[in-house]
């Protein structure tokens, strides 16, 4: 097929993949010449009769596989933003074939022996320190792919890797498709009394678009709990919308709590032979956190002060609820988001829904998060109309340096459809390298709704903060400035990559970032002096529930992973998931975490992040990245330095240098010291 568009490096702008030209009938075929390519590369390799060397083997394999990366880029984004039955079946299909094929690299012993020879003499090849660490970290990538092991226990460690790509695959498609099984579908408009104008427009428009004309649809978004919990005023239609939310995966639809479990059975079995205790053992130790009991630590100093708060919280709500309607009910899940946001607006006279008219997407965008880059970085945007994304909603942006230089493309997909996976995400389409002579290209995927036709895009805080938070991991594979691909944009440890992005949230309520977008999206007037008062107010209103319901799923997720490989009972597929919801209940109380009116940010059922995401026994990331973050935000707003000046060290030091140089050292560059915890404590006002 040599009219395939993924056989050649792209001729448009960046690379950019062709979209107009690509179809599903490309996809297998790329992969499949892309896989028999880089096999051939790494022959070369092996079959090299001079002695190796950093060149004939390093930089030969950064630059094998260029074929392979180009479709695996691509498709990869259009299985989790645009997905069909056709991308899911070629999905189910490759997944499977590409694990072997990673194995196939990993475990070549005349490989792995070329680069041990390189390791073993690493002090004698006179390497400059980017060489020097990307020789260190290619041997530590080989050793724990298993290239010590014996054959018997790579026949047996290729097999689960086989197993876990297609039971991952499976895992992710199912979760997007009981999420749309799982919409409410309402037949009276009464039922959703609460909710505003444009909310009632959007949901009679995603009826519409499913089918259901005349009548209102709520899509679930892939959380538990359900952003239209706090506006809906009949607690029998925000029990239906809990139940529906938390019930996915289990039950009837069951089969993904119990595909969950041998998950976890499999990686754990996949640690002990890597001669790990556990499966969260096997992956942390390449992290930041480095062990277990650093995690653990961070857990134990979480929790309790964490608990407490929610208490506390949720003996006010409750008082609240009980005072309002004259019933002696207990608060429950369904309840917690209407009477907080009812709290609130007592008690800071704020109801969250007047503020969504300041917060119209295009304004939040281009004088929010695009005016904050600007202002701390120096660089502009501008949108290339005559670029085609890969859908008719992810549109296409040029971002250009300081002196005005082309720096890379963005691409932002604002909108949740069916054909896209809950959440939200960055992706890489073209990653950074001077070795290759390539600029990056990245994607930001939202599920923000969609509103009807000719109306317009009303954000809450939470989509305003998903927005900067998103672009923050843009912006650190913009700025990549890296000669190997390997170091590229977001390849770091995993418990680091959030902490650009979570540090990039920062700028959503600085007063002039803040006064710059915050505007009435029909009269284009300011947002009034008190509610912005009311917003740095409120901020830390509901921190105990926020905090619970995200230690919860962080340490469901490790709970499944700290499962030792001896354990048989993960392994068992049960029907009706009965082992699993067992499982949950049990991890839940014993961590001290079990609160009943707040579930976990994810149930097993539906958490794509570990079971189909690459975050297993790294949810915990995103509060340990919160630590170097709850730092640096201190430190940007801390003395009389300009924010440019502050913005071009923190670039220069850190967004730029991707996994190329230690990310504790990077930081501590910036930073000038270790991290230190009490700032994010006195920011979840979890200090005594």
């Amino acid at each position: 097929m040599t009219s395939n568009p993924f056989f050649a490096r792209s001729p448009l702008a960046y690379e950019l993949p062709e979209f107009a030209k690509i179809g599903d009938e490309h996809y297998l075929p790329a992969f499949e010449r892309g896989m028999a390519e880089q096999l051939a590369e790494i022959q070369a390799i092996t079959s090299e009769v001079a002695a190796p060397t950093f060149d004939n083997v390093i930089v030969a394999l950064e630059r094998s596989g260029a074929l392979l990366k180009r479709v695996s880029n691509v498709f990869g984004n259009i299985a989790s933003s645009d997905s069909s039955a056709q991308s899911d079946a070629i999905e189910a299909e490759i997944s499977p074939r590409l694990a072997a094929h990673r194995d196939a690299i990993d475990l070549d012993p005349g490989l792995f022996g070329r680069i041990e020879t390189l390791y073993e003499r690493r002090d004698e090849l006179g390497l400059d320190k980017d060489q020097l660490r990307l020789l260190e970290l290619y041997h530590l990538r080989f050793v724990r792919a298993g290239a010590g092991l014996d054959s018997g226990q790579q026949d047996r460690l290729r097999a689960i890797n086989i197993e876990l790509a297609a039971s991952e695959t499976e895992f992710g498609q199912a979760n997007t498709a009981v999420r749309n099984a799982a919409t409410l579908v309402l037949d009276d408009i009464s039922e959703l009394a609460g909710l505003d104008s444009q909310a009632l427009a959007a949901a009679a428009e995603n009826a519409r678009s499913l089918g259901h004309p005349g009548k209102w649809a709520l899509s679930l978004q892939n959380v538990s709990n359900q952003p239209v919990l706090a506006a809906l005023t009949d607690r029998e239609v925000r029990r239906r919308v809990m139940a529906a939310s938390l019930e996915r995966g289990f039950g009837a639809d069951g089969a993904n709590s119990a595909l969950a479990a041998r998950i976890a059975s499999l990686r754990a079995e996949r640690a002990a032979l890597l001669g790990y205790p556990d499966h969260a053992a096997y992956a942390v130790a390449d992290q930041t956190a480095g062990t277990v009991s650093a995690v653990e630590d961070m857990f134990d100093r979480l929790v309790p002060p964490a608990v407490a708060k929610a208490r506390c919280e949720a003996g006010e709500l409750e008082a609240a609820m009980r005072a309002a309607t004259g019933e002696d009910a207990e608060l429950c899940s369904w309840d917690w988001q209407f009477w907080s946001e009812t709290v609130r607006a007592e008690r800071f006279s704020l109801d969250a829904e007047v503020l969504r008219p300041y917060f119209e997407l295009e304004r939040v965008l281009w004088d929010g998060v695009f005016y904050a880059a600007e202002q701390v970085y120096g660089i502009t945007v501008r949108e290339r109309g005559d670029l085609i994304g890969y859908h008719p909603e992810a549109r296409v942006f040029e971002v250009f340096d300081v002196g005005g230089e082309p720096l890379g493309l963005f691409l932002g997909d604002f909108f949740t459809r069916p054909s896209k996976r809950g959440g939200a995400w960055m992706n890489e389409l073209v990653g950074q390298s001077t070795l290759l002579g390539q600029k990056p290209v990245v994607v930001n995927n939202l599920n923000i709704s969609k509103p009807a036709e000719g109306e317009a895009a009303l954000l809450t805080w939470d989509n305003v903060r998903t927005l900067f938070h998103e672009f923050g991991h843009a912006l650190h594979g913009l700025f990549s400035e890296v000669r190997y691909p390997f170091f590229s944009g977001t390849e770091v440890p995993r418990d680091f990559v959030e902490f650009p992005s979570q540090v990039n949230e920062m700028w959503m309520s600085r007063p002039e970032i803040l006064a710059n977008y915050a505007r009435h999206f029909e009269t284009g007037e300011p947002m009034p002096t008190e509610l912005v008062e009311h917003i740095a107010a409120t901020e830390s209103f509901g921190e105990g529930f926020r905090t619970v319901e995200y230690l919860a799923a962080a340490l469901l997720d490790w709970a499944w992973h700290r499962i030792p490989a001896a354990d048989p009972r993960p392994g068992v597929l049960d029907p009706d998931s009965a082992y699993a919801e067992a499982f949950e209940e049990a991890a839940l109380r014993k961590a001290g975490i079990a609160v009943t009116a707040i579930p976990p940010r994810y149930r097993t059922g539906y958490f794509a992040h570990i079971f189909s995401g690459g975050y297993d026994a790294g949810y915990y990331s995103y509060i340990w990245s919160e630590v170097l973050d709850a730092d640096t935000a201190r430190w940007f707003t801390d003395g009389d330095v300009p924010i440019q000046e502050k913005g071009r060290l923190f670039r220069r030091e850190l967004l730029s240098r991707g996994g190329s140089v230690d990310p504790l050292e990077a930081f501590e560059a910036f930073r000038g010291r270790a991290p230190e915890i009490e700032p994010l404590l006195i920011r979840r006002r979890l200090t005594v």
